[in-house]
C-alpha cells in the first residue's frame, strides 16, 4: 500500500498517525504541498482531485482521511473502529461532525485565514473571515469541551477512536494562530493526551516545523 500524504497536511496526519500506531506495512509518499506537488501532472494521474491524503492499495483507490481511517481499521480489525453498531455510529457521528460544524468555523474561517489559504485571498476579507469564525466556532468548540468530551478521556469514550485521530489534527492546528485552548479544559487535556502517544512527535514533526516558521512572521500575532 501507498499513502501520498504531506506532513503538513492536517488531513494527512490523523492516517500518518494511525499507520504509525498500528505498525502498517504503509509506504508513505511525500506530496510536497509548499512547492505545489499537489497539482504535478503526475501527481494527478494518480488522484485527479490534487489534494491529500491518498491511498493506493494495488488496484482500490481511496480518498478522503475520514474514509482512508475507515478503510484502514476495517482492514486490520482495529479497536478504534469498533464493530458493535451502536459504538461505531458514535464514531461515524463524531468525524462527521468534525468535518462539518468543528472543520467549517475553527479550521477554514478562523485558522487557514492565517496561513494565507486559500491563496490570494484579499487581507481584508481574510481578517473578515477570522473576525467572524473566532466569534462563531465559540459554540462548537464548547460541544466538543462540555458535551463530547465531558467526564470522558476521548471523544467516544475512554478509548481512542479514529474520530480522535481527526479531531486532534483539527483543534492542534489552531497552533498556528496561539489559539487561546484555556477556556476549554476538557480540549486541553484530551489534546495532551493525544500528544503523550509515543508516534505523535515524529508524525507531527513537519506540521511543527511549518508552525515555527508561520509564527515566526509578523503577520502571525504571538
Amino acid at each position: 500500500m501507498k499513502l501520498y500524504c504531506d506532513p503538513i497536511s492536517t488531513t494527512s496526519r490523523p492516517v500518518m498517525l494511525f499507520i504509525a500506531e498500528h505498525g502498517l506495512d504503509v509506504e508513505l509518499v511525500h506530496v510536497d504541498l509548499m512547492t505545489g506537488g499537489h497539482q504535478d501532472p503526475a501527481y494527478l494521474a494518480v488522484n485527479p482531485n490534487g489534494i491529500v491524503p491518498y491511498l493506493v492499495d494495488g488496484d482500490f483507490a481511496l480518498g478522503e482521511s475520514s474514509a482512508i481511517l475507515k478503510y484502514l481499521a476495517e482492514k486490520v480489525g482495529s479497536p478504534a473502529y469498533p464493530a458493535e453498531l451502536r459504538a461505531r455510529a458514535k464514531v461515524n457521528e463524531a468525524l462527521d461532525w468534525l468535518n462539518t460544524q468543528l472543520h467549517e468555523y475553527y479550521c477554514l474561517f478562523t485558522i487557514y485565514p492565517h496561513m494565507g489559504v486559500p491563496h490570494g485571498l484579499d487581507p481584508v476579507i481574510a481578517q473578515g473571515l477570522m473576525t467572524y469564525g473566532e466569534s462563531h466556532c465559540v459554540r462548537w468548540l464548547k460541544v466538543l469541551d462540555e458535551v463530547m468530551l465531558k467526564d470522558r478521556k476521548f471523544l467516544c469514550g475512554d478509548d481512542i477512536t479514529l474520530a480522535d485521530y481527526l479531531g486532534a489534527a483539527y483543534v492542534t492546528l489552531g497552533e498556528i494562530a496561539a489559539f487561546d485552548l484555556s477556556p476549554y479544559p476538557n480540549i486541553e487535556a484530551w489534546v495532551a493526551r493525544m500528544k503523550a502517544r509515543p508516534h505523535w512527535d515524529k508524525t507531527y514533526a513537519g506540521f511543527y516545523g511549518m508552525v515555527a516558521v508561520l509564527r515566526g512572521q509578523a503577520a502571525i500575532p504571538a
